[in-house]
C-alpha cells in the first residue's frame, strides 16, 4: 500500500512540473486547470511542504541562469558550481563577490581551476581532461568542503547532471577516478611506511640536506606515483648496510656511499 502511494505521489510530482511549465507557455489556457488541480491534490492530501522543499534542492540551474549570480547583481545570491553541484557562498561574498580574490568561480562551473591554478580563459572550465587521479581527488575534496561550509542550492544541468538533475556517465567516471586515486594513495603510504623516510632541513640561500638517524640516505622511486599524478617521482628514504645492494637505490650525487647526511 505504502509503494503505491510513493508512486501515486511521484506521477503527481512528474504532472504538477509539467503543468507548471504548461503555464510559462500559455498562463491564460492553463491557470484555470493549474488551479483546479491544486484543489485536487488537496483534497487527496498532497504532500506540498516536502515538494517544496524537495524542489528547492533540486533546483536545476543551465550555465545561463548561473552566470546571473556571480556577483554583479546586489539583489542576487553570489553561487558557484563544482562538478555540477551548485552552492550558495554569498556569506564568502567578501571573497566571491566582486573584486574579491575568488571571484573567478562565482557564477560558473570552474572544476578544473582548483586545481590548475589557471584563473582565466580556457582555465575557468568544467572539463577534468587529461587530470591525474590525485588531482581529481582534490577536487572532490573541494566539492566535499563545499557542501560542509556552504548551502547547497541545486544543480548545474550539462556535463555532471542531466535534464532530469541525474549524475551523468561522465560524473560517475570522475567520482570513480577519484576513488581509485584515494586508493593508490593509501596503499603508496603503508608501503613507504615500512621503509623510513629521510630527516631534511631546507634554508633559503644556502643547500638543504638530508640525514638517516639509523641508516644510510637514498633516492628511491615511488612506484604508484604514475598512477597517482601521470609523472615518477622518487623520495628519500632510510636503509641498512644490509639493504643497499637493492636494485633502484639511488646515492646522493657528491654523498659518500656510506655517509649518513647528504648535502642537496
Amino acid at each position: 500500500m505504502f509503494n503505491k502511494m510513493c508512486v501515486g505521489q511521484q506521477n503527481s510530482i512528474l504532472f504538477f512540473r509539467q503543468m507548471a511549465k504548461l503555464i510559462n507557455r500559455s498562463s491564460f489556457v492553463a491557470l484555470p486547470v493549474f488551479v483546479a488541480l491544486i484543489a485536487l491534490l488537496i483534497a487527496f492530501g498532497f504532500p506540498f511542504k516536502s515538494y517544496l522543499v524537495s524542489l528547492r534542492q533540486q533546483r536545476l540551474f543551465t550555465a545561463e541562469e548561473l552566470s546571473l549570480y556571480n556577483g554583479t547583481d546586489v539583489n542576487l545570491p553570489i553561487l558557484l558550481a563544482i562538478l555540477g553541484s551548485v552552492f550558495d557562498v554569498t556569506k564568502g561574498k567578501s571573497h566571491y563577490g566582486i573584486g574579491g580574490g575568488y571571484n573567478h568561480f562565482a557564477g560558473r562551473d570552474a572544476s578544473r581551476a582548483f586545481v590548475s591554478g589557471n584563473f582565466t580563459g580556457d582555465g575557468l572550465t568544467d572539463s577534468l581532461r587529461g587530470l591525474s587521479s590525485s588531482e581529481v581527488k582534490s577536487i572532490i575534496e573541494w566539492r566535499e568542503f563545499y557542501r560542509r561550509s556552504y548551502k547547497f542550492v541545486g544543480k548545474l544541468v550539462g556535463r555532471y547532471y542531466d535534464i532530469q538533475g541525474n549524475p551523468t556517465k561522465y560524473l560517475k567516471g570522475v567520482e570513480a577516478k577519484a576513488a581509485r586515486g584515494a586508493q593508490l594513495l593509501e596503499k603508496q603510504k603503508k608501503e613507504e611506511a615500512k621503509q623510513p623516510s629521510c630527516n631534511s632541513r631546507w634554508s633559503q640561500g644556502e643547500d638543504g640536506e638530508v640525514w638517516c638517524d639509523d641508516g644510510f640516505p637514498r633516492l628511491v622511486q615511488r612506484p604508484q606515483e604514475i598512477a597517482l599524478t601521470g609523472k615518477m617521482s622518487k623520495r628519500c628514504a632510510c636503509f641498512t648496510e644490509d639493504q643497499l645492494s637493492q636494485q633502484g637505490l639511488e646515492v646522493y650525487e657528491g654523498c659518500d656511499y656510506l655517509s649518513k647526511t647528504c648535502r642537496v
